[in-house]
This record gives C-alpha cells, sequence and structure tokens, in this order.
C-alpha cells in the first residue's frame, strides 16, 4: 500500500447515521491493523464565504464551527466505543468533503467512507463522495454499505488484470487480520480470455474455455499460498456477468475486494464500470483497490 510506516486509517464523518457505519466499521479495521485512526470532516463552508461562528445575540456554542467540532466529538467517542484499543484522533479540514478525504489518501492505509452522506440526494443508492473518493484516492477505499457482518468469508473478484492482483493482495490481508477464509470469483462471458487484444485466438468449445478461465484464476492466486501460508482459499470460475458474480457473492461475505479499474473496462473509466456498479449492488461493505497493495 501506498502508506508510511504508523500510518493511519482514516474515515470521513459528516454526522449521518451513514458515516457512523463508516466510523465503527474503520475502528475496526484499525484494531485489526494495529493502526491509529484518523477521523476527519471536510468543512466546506470557510469556501462558500459564510459566517462560522454563532449568531449575534445566539447562544455561544451554536455557529457552523461549533457544529462541525460536536459532529467530530461524536464520531471519535462512537470510534473509542468500538475499539477501546485504537488510538484516535479527529480533525476538522476545510474543504469539501471527497477533496479532502482524497488528500489524506497518499499517506493513509485506507480511507473509510459511508456510502451514502448527509448531502446526498435521497433517489441515490450511493453517495457522490463516496464514488469520488472511490475513483481518485491513492489507497485503498473501503465504503460501508450492505450488512456488517463478523463472519463469512473476504471475497474478491479475479480478472487476470494487474489491479486484480493488487485487490488479491489486499484481500489476502484483509482475510487473514479477520481469520477468515479468502474467496476468490471469476467471472467469464465471452469466447475470448485473455491476452494482447484481437492477437488471441477465440475458444469455443466450453470445456477449452472454462479450462482458460481457470488457468487465469490459477494464475491470479500464484504464490499466494507463500506469501500467505496460513490463508485457507477457495476459487471459483463461474461463468456469469462479473457484477451478478460479486453480488451473489457478497451475500454472506464480510468484504468484497475489486479493482478499481478491470480488463475489460474502457480505458476513460476512472473507476471501472463492475467497481462502481458492485459499489451499488452488493450486501457487505466494499473495498476498492486501484494502486498496487
Amino acid at each position: 500500500m501506498n502508506a508510511t510506516n504508523g500510518a493511519a486509517v482514516v474515515v470521513g464523518a459528516d454526522g449521518s447515521e451513514s458515516s457512523l457505519r463508516a466510523v465503527r466499521l474503520a475502528a475496526g479495521e484499525a484494531a485489526r491493523r494495529n493502526r491509529p485512526l484518523r477521523v476527519v470532516h471536510g468543512f466546506i463552508w470557510p469556501l462558500l464565504r459564510v459566517p462560522l461562528g454563532p449568531a449575534p445575540g445566539g447562544p455561544p456554542g451554536a455557529g457552523l464551527r461549533h457544529q462541525a467540532e460536536r459532529l467530530v466529538a461524536e464520531a471519535v467517542a462512537e470510534a473509542e466505543t468500538a475499539a477501546p484499543d485504537v488510538r484516535i484522533t479527529g480533525e476538522i479540514i476545510d474543504g469539501e468533503a471527497a477533496a479532502v478525504l482524497v488528500g489524506e489518501s497518499p499517506t493513509a492505509v485506507m480511507i473509510v467512507v459511508g456510502d451514502r452522506g448527509l448531502g446526498g440526494f435521497a433517489t441515490l443508492v450511493l453517495g457522490s463522495v463516496a464514488v469520488k473518493v472511490a475513483a481518485y484516492a491513492d489507497c485503498p477505499v473501503l465504503v460501508a454499505r450492505g450488512a456488517a457482518r463478523t463472519d463469512g468469508p473476504v471475497v474478491v473478484g479475479v480478472d487476470g488484470s494487474a489491479l486484480s492482483h493488487a485487490a488479491v493482495e489486499f484481500a489476502a490481508e484483509a482475510a487473514t487480520v479477520r481469520g477468515v477464509t479468502l474467496r476468490a470469483v471469476h467471472a467469464y462471458r465471452h469466447p475470448a480470455s485473455t491476452g494482447p487484444g484481437d492477437m488471441q485466438p477465440l475458444v469455443h468449445d466450453k470445456r477449452e474455455l472454462r479450462s482458460e478461465e481457470e488457468r487465469v484464476l490459477a494464475e491470479s492466486l500464484a504464490g499466494l499460498g507463500e506469501r500467505w501460508p496460513q490463508l485457507p482459499v477457495e476459487a471459483a470460475a463461474v461463468r456469469d456477468r462479473p457484477v451478478a458474480a460479486l453480488t451473489e457473492a457478497s451475500r454472506g461475505a464480510q468484504l468484497l475486494v475489486v479493482g478499481g479499474r478491470g480488463r475489460g473496462e474502457f480505458t476513460g473509466l476512472v473507476l471501472g464500470s463492475v467497481s462502481h456498479a458492485v459499489l451499488h449492488h452488493a450486501d457487505c461493505p466494499v473495498a476498492v483497490v486501484r494502486a498496487p497493495a
């Protein structure tokens, strides 16, 4: 990961119930990884040039700055309850929430965000802050969504790409610190598999196709037993759409890990279509890995 020694898990807080779920999730991650936790609030109001203090004649504890201080203190208290042995700090940083969290990412172990914030539209399944941070952060991003489980495997989506390998490494560490099984899922649909584009011959026979896709899966997991010798690993190659297969695998999982861009994505996309879709549909928290672990 792009993290220095002693780097923290960073979680965004905005006072919403979604962000408090993210705080509890982040506290657990920090405890398992023996890392400090930083609770960060992006304070946008100075950029909008609005008054930050109490109104004239109002109570001294009123005003936007005091409100931000209270919500950070509440988030820190929530984290301390969830993980009493973790060193926890809170900070208000002037700026838009997504930009503040992306700015934290080069030195963070991971960024944790809620799937919806106070500023989200009620009809949106996933908030814009979560999408932006997952798309641009320099470290893995963990989105608190779905059911918070303490049992079940860590599931990782595999497609043979470089980011898929990074996702596998992150997922292996996540499964190890949790003491659970790693389940690697490789979904395929087309008769062509890996290889340099059109130079790869089409595979038409179903048995040959499955053999080829199982090879992709095996190569993606190569060496995992040497790096994580105590980790139980299950591998499944399924003929299905990746989003459908990963969404199904997320039911009963405690974490789903995907690469930020996959083998078949459009080059102009910052966050791949598969990772974007599972952020909307997964039934458990989702980690998006865009940088080498």
